[in-house]
């Protein structure tokens, strides 16, 4: 007769862990069930008892994505003392991290449900909202900056969060394409050149 309450024989962290390195090398669309499992070091059955199934496993690999690889746009914008500081550092510290070479490259929200069908309209529009609420985070942010005085009073914070959010999400596209740590700088070179001044608030 089986042991009841056996622990299980697989560390849950670990192979979480291995489950989320897939998805974000292969996208949810493309890593099949031996891929995870085979990563993971566990049988379907043990898989589906852990995490309930693929798209659960799924939710909670990006959870754990945005607990530690993806934590650098949070660390940024709630760290740095300015706004332009926090939205540089934000783009930088992600730049570096897309091009790691002993990760895969690019941002997993946004390269892991590039590909979809009507089966996964849920894990799309699961991704979708993770993705509003970094813009979200952005423009919170840029509005501390007005009050902060770090912006132009009339600085329209809906239009600058969403174009250093296309910026931020454009540079781990970049990267997944297998452009370079250099040429991802010289893109957030431009990028920040289009930071609002004093001075082109009074020219308008």
């Amino acid at each position: 007769m089986a042991e009841r309450g056996r622990p299980r024989a697989f560390d849950r962290d670990l192979a979480l862990q291995r489950a989320m390195e897939v998805f974000w090398e292969h996208g949810f669309e493309g890593s099949s069930m031996t891929d995870l499992t085979s990563a993971m070091g566990i049988n379907s059955p043990s898989l589906y008892a852990a995490f309930g199934g693929k798209e659960t496993l799924f939710r909670e690999a990006i959870e754990l994505y945005g607990r530690t690889e993806g934590s650098l746009t949070a660390r940024a914008l709630t760290d740095e003392p300015t706004a332009r500081e926090a939205i540089e550092a934000m783009l930088r510290d992600n730049a570096v991290a897309y091009t790691a070479p002993d990760k895969p490259h690019g941002c997993m929200v946004v390269l892991a449900g590039s590909t979809y069908t009507t089966r996964t309209e849920t894990i799309r529009e699961f991704l979708v909202d993770k993705r509003k609420e970094t813009s979200a985070d952005l423009r919170a942010r840029l509005d501390r900056g007005v009050t902060d005085g770090d912006l132009p009073a009339d600085t329209d914070t809906a239009e600058l969060a969403a174009f250093y959010t296309t910026v931020l999400y454009g540079l781990s596209i970049q990267a997944r394409d297998g452009e370079g740590h250099d040429e991802l700088m010289r893109s957030i070179d431009r990028a920040m050149a289009a930071w609002p001044t004093t001075e082109q608030a009074t020219a308008t």
